[in-house]
């Protein structure tokens, strides 16, 4: 009986490779059907930059008014 169990199990077991196949070294391009979110997120990155930029610049405008 356990000859019956244990040839199977060594079987499944010897047929699992741990290495990991090997990764291609080259770039990964995105998922053409997330394009245009992709495209959306960087537009907004761009349009917070600028609001940023556009509110450091006022409030040093604030400070040296108070001065």
């Amino acid at each position: 009986m356990m000859k019956r169990t244990l040839i199977p199990l060594l079987l499944i077991l010897a047929a699992c490779d741990p290495t990991p196949p090997p990764q291609p070294e080259t770039e990964r391009q995105p998922n053409p059907a997330f394009e245009t979110q992709i495209k959306a997120m960087e537009k907004a990155r761009a349009v917070e930059e600028q609001v940023n930029d556009a509110a450091e610049a006022q409030r040093k405008q604030m400070d040296e008014a108070t001065q």
